[in-house]
């Protein structure tokens, strides 16, 4: 529900600030005064288009700040939440900055958003019915969720939707297969060769990796026993081995040590490196013990890798990666799908589409009675609103195959006047048919708020009389439900409003404003019989206009 509409400097407006209350609100005042001022601020606070001209003139920028209280909207704030656009709990506040230079900037809960957000949030918040192209009446898609929720049949429609999505899933496998069968197929022989013969190579990146190492350890066994055994000899077996050599000076060393202590540190060292090469030889002489070089053994590895080269060049890859190609394809054959039996395929997908008819019937079926009764309660509000003879009509056009909102398309249609055909509502309805006719409409659908602000404009354009009281009535009886505001220039709908605020144009230095004040009880007397009287108020006009006021109380 609308709280709070703030707005400065915006066309004749220089500062202007309304607290808003549940009911049925008019708004009244002289031709021009500006009451289309309100709704075109709303409107541009709730995402519609605006041009530099909206900028009072001298000022730098227009602003417009809209409070809603939402704490019963769950669908907006899901909606809120999902854009990250949430703020105060129960709370959605909307803004608008347009500058005089054109340049302009939306803000919805203090956070930047686009111009698409904007709109998205104001159609959960409110609709403006008068004389406008963008009316959610007109969009088919709304004819059609208008006519389910009116039956309550949300949930069947969601479920249909479900059931057309699995049908036509499968129905596009299905052709997608059986058109590239031939290609499918040999693409599959293919990749379960390719399969196959990756599986049979065995390869594994850590034993191809221990497979080198040994192949070159055993393409060089010769040399390596050749340098081991020269290791040992030059240490410890020759004649004059190294060790042979370090034994003989420790020898003489200890000897020196008894005439001159000083060389104690020099035998310790030698001592170091003599263990330190006698653990060499027992390394050499360990090596070549264990060192095979058997030629049969090296054979076997160079087979080895040559399968392993040979591969990875037929995939063109690094012998490294041919692991990465088996996973590929192994994916790729999944994707395929592997052996799909079409016949099988074709039976599931006439399945599908059977529980998709006879959803989508029951749901026709559904929709023909609530169309029935709806089309019969707004023809009868049309003969109250100035539309005498004429009618309307919920009309369901069957759809050959069906679509995901079921076998039908709705279109409202409506004749205006008597003994002309019915049309579809968006070519032949004026503005203000228009506006009676989606009034109708609200009233027999009130049950299904779930905009809880509706804004009627001009919906009492050429009525008059009776007629405009009727039109009153119905406002006040959705204001039971909605919070209502009607701009009107009639006092018989005017009367039966809960609250009235008079749009008025005043002049301060020379520059023309407008002004919105709250009527009190004796005030809206007085404006009520402006209403009546036109110039020249007299007692009596004012006592019909206070008589009125009680007749709608």
């Amino acid at each position: 529900m609308l709280k709070f509409l703030s707005i400065r400097d915006f066309v004749i407006v220089s500062s202007l600030e309304l607290e808003f209350q549940a009911g049925f609100t008019a708004l009244t005042g002289e031709t021009g005064a500006g009451k289309s001022i309100l709704l075109d601020a709303l409107s541009l606070a709730l995402g519609e288009r605006g041009d530099a001209n909206m900028v009072r003139i001298g000022c730098e920028r227009a602003e417009i700040t809209a409070e809603f209280e939402i704490g019963a909207q769950p669908a907006l704030q899901s909606w809120l939440n999902a854009q990250e656009l949430e703020g105060d709990d129960g709370v959605c506040l909307m803004r608008r900055v347009l500058e005089a230079g054109g340049r302009s900037r939306g803000f919805i809960n203090g956070r930047s958003a686009t111009l698409q957000q904007m709109r998205e949030a104001g159609e959960l918040l409110l609709n403006i019915h008068g004389q406008h192209a963008h009316q959610s009446l007109l969009r088919p898609e709304s004819q059609r969720e208008l006519l389910d929720g009116y039956a309550g049949l949300q949930a069947d429609a969601a479920q249909v939707a479900t059931l057309y999505r699995e049908w036509q899933g499968l129905l596009e496998r299905r052709i997608a297969l059986s058109e590239n069968s031939q290609t499918a197929a040999a693409e599959r022989e293919l990749l379960l060769f390719q399969r196959a013969e990756l599986e049979g190579l065995a390869f594994n990146l850590i034993d191809w990796q221990e497979l080198q190492v040994e192949y070159q350890r055993l393409a060089h066994a010769a040399g390596l026993l050749e340098t081991a055994a020269f290791g040992v000899e030059c240490l410890s077996d020759a004649d004059a081995a190294c060790l042979a050599q370090i034994n003989a000076l420790l020898t003489r060393l200890h000897d020196g040590v008894l005439h001159d202590p000083s060389l104690a540190d020099t035998v310790r060292m030698l001592e170091s490196a003599q263990a330190d090469l006698q653990e060499v030889v027992y390394a050499l002489r360990h090596y070549q013990q264990r060192l095979d070089a058997d030629p049969q053994q090296l054979e076997e590895k160079e087979q080895r890798i040559k399968a392993v080269m040979d591969m990875a060049r037929k995939y063109r890859v690094l012998p490294e990666r041919l692991d990465e190609v088996l996973q590929q394809t192994i994916l790729h054959l999944a994707e395929l799908g592997g052996e799909v039996d079409l016949a099988e395929l074709a039976e599931q997908e006439k399945l599908a589409q059977n529980r998709y008819l006879l959803a989508a019937q029951q749901l026709s079926r559904a929709r023909k009675v609530a169309a029935a009764k709806l089309t019969a309660e707004i023809s009868a509000a049309m003969q109250k609103l100035a539309m005498q003879g004429g009618s309307f009509a919920v009309v369901l056009l069957p759809l050959a195959e069906g679509n995901a909102h079921g076998l039908d398309s709705i279109e409202f249609r409506v004749a205006a006047n008597p003994g002309v055909p019915q049309r579809n509502i968006a070519k032949v309805a004026s503005g203000g048919e228009l506006s009676r006719i989606s009034l109708a409409i609200q009233v027999a659908t009130s049950q299904l708020a779930s905009v809880p602000t509706l804004i009627f404009d001009e919906v009492d354009s050429g009525i008059g009389g009776r007629v405009a009281e009727i039109v009153g009535q119905l406002l006040g009886q959705l204001g039971h439900n909605y919070q209502v505001l009607c701009v009107t220039h009639l006092p018989q709908v005017a009367a039966e409003a809960d609250w009235q605020w008079q749009v008025s144009k005043v002049i301060a230095d020379g520059v023309t404003l407008s002004r919105i004040e709250v009527l009190d009880a004796e005030r809206r007397i007085e404006e009520i019989a402006r209403m009546l009287g036109g110039v020249t108020i007299t007692e009596t006009t004012r006592k019909h206009a206070a008589e009125m006021l009680g007749m709608a109380a």
